[in-house]
């Protein structure tokens, strides 16, 4: 479970890194909900609960706790599956908080 929930997370997080963006999003919020949309992630109850939940991750990544740690949490506190949890997590990193993002290491060591 735990290994699964870092795949999750470690997919998450990169896979935003690659999205192709919905054209011309006008703010933040509009490309935070496309990348969702693009996902499939349709758990949230409004794109306004959305919006505030990841300005919430960029709290708690703020405060120190680790992606992994936040999405474990938003994993808890949602009816999300695991990997939902990871790419909201990566998503809102991406859109909110990008100096969060984790940095990319070779494959090869």
């Amino acid at each position: 479970m735990v290994t699964r929930l870092l795949v999750a997370v470690a997919v998450a997080l990169l896979g935003p890194l690659g999205a192709v963006q919905t054209a011309h999003a006008d703010t933040n919020d509009n490309k935070f909900i496309a990348l969702l949309n693009s996902e499939g992630i349709t758990d949230h109850v409004s794109p306004s609960h959305a919006i505030e939940a990841a300005h919430t991750v960029c709290s708690k990544l703020d405060a120190g706790m680790s992606p992994t740690e936040v999405a474990n949490d938003v994993l808890n506190s949602s009816t999300m599956p695991a990997y939902h949890c990871g790419y909201f997590v990566g998503a809102a990193i991406k859109v909110y908080c990008p100096q969060f993002t984790p940095e990319e290491t070779p494959a090869n060591g």
